[in-house]
């Protein structure tokens, strides 16, 4: 007997790698997508909710519950990364619009009845935020007892190593650190495992441009089709002959967690600092010895740290998933 899918919600700021992971999400048969909320990030919110309808119609998931969120991080003002994806936030392709509307339920409010649902069916989801962590940080804080519908949370942000907004920080920990400190908070008080998925391996599952053109090449303004634009036209920015899958890449890791070595580590988030607010503070230390010289302590929050992943499977499992939608 086949194991059911997993169910999965997603939070998004889409974003050309967030569309990339909504495709694969929606369309691989392990998984059952049951809800996408949307946030304030690469683009303001009501693009982030047009992309992200874009990206599931061409997905053939109209069926999918799609809610507007937080418009801006907790205490500082939006920022945005449209120089990366493109003035639209997902690649100026020229896509149709989706005639589907959003649910009329705030992202915060979809994401609870989507928990307590899973609660009630004995099935919990597995959380995936894409995104600045704002509107999760609003979940665990205003309805705490969602936590006996969430299996486990794999958020891609952070980095043990590297930044990228900054030198020291990551984008979606940068864009509201705020939040994402009150979502590891949160998570330890409700004992909820996470799973930090990085900068450290963010880069390694990259498309080719001759893999993107075979997957255009299905045509019919479909899943394949997109996928294959978007990671076209992040070649072409970059000038290179690939490019990452980005978020999709922790999307993957909830298909099949083999991809991923990760560490069990404490973990804190600087919320000061002139040159790292915003950084992820991964304790990479041997705590078996001395603490007495740390007038910190051990981070109260431990998670697991993704270190390494298999990029190839990666890439190889999002392009199959996509090419088998476009030619069923």
């Amino acid at each position: 007997m086949e194991d059911a899918p997993i169910p999965i919600v997603l939070d998004v700021d889409t974003g050309v790698d967030d569309a990339c992971a909504l495709l694969l999400a929606a369309t691989h048969p392990g998984l059952d997508l049951r809800a996408v909320s949307c946030v304030g990030g690469n683009a303001p919110v009501d693009d982030v909710v047009r992309n992200t309808l874009v990206a599931l119609e061409a997905a053939g998931r109209r069926d999918v519950p799609v809610a507007r969120g937080a418009d801006r991080p907790l205490l500082e003002k939006a920022v945005d990364a449209r120089h990366v994806h493109g003035d639209d936030g997902m690649g100026e392709l020229g896509w149709p619009t989706a005639p589907t509307p959003a649910d009329p339920r705030h992202a915060v409010e979809l994401l609870r009845d989507a928990c307590r649902s899973a609660a009630h069916d004995g099935m919990p989801v597995t959380l995936v935020p894409l995104a600045p962590l704002t509107n999760i940080a609003l979940l665990l804080r205003t309805y705490p007892e969602v936590a006996q519908g969430i299996s486990r949370i794999v958020f891609m942000g952070g980095a043990a190593n590297v930044g990228n907004a900054t030198a020291s920080a990551e984008f979606n920990v940068f864009h509201d650190p705020e939040a994402a400190a009150v979502v590891l908070d949160a998570a330890g008080d409700l004992g909820i495992d996470v799973i930090m998925y990085g900068l450290d391996v963010f880069y390694d599952p990259v498309v080719t441009r001759a893999a993107a053109t075979e997957l255009v090449a299905v045509g019919g303004r479909g899943a394949a089709e997109l996928g294959g634009r978007l990671i076209t036209f992040q070649c072409n920015r970059l000038d290179r002959d690939s490019a990452t899958i980005g978020d999709a890449g922790a999307v993957c890791a909830v298909i099949d967690p083999t991809l991923l070595t990760t560490r069990p580590l404490p973990i804190r988030v600087e919320l000061a600092g002139t040159w790292s607010r915003g950084r992820t503070i991964v304790d990479l230390r041997d705590w078996s010895g001395d603490l007495a010289h740390d007038p910190h302590g051990e981070a109260p929050t431990r998670v697991e740290v993704a270190m390494d992943v298999d990029g190839p499977r990666c890439a190889e499992l999002w392009r199959q998933t996509l090419l088998s939608v476009g030619r069923a």
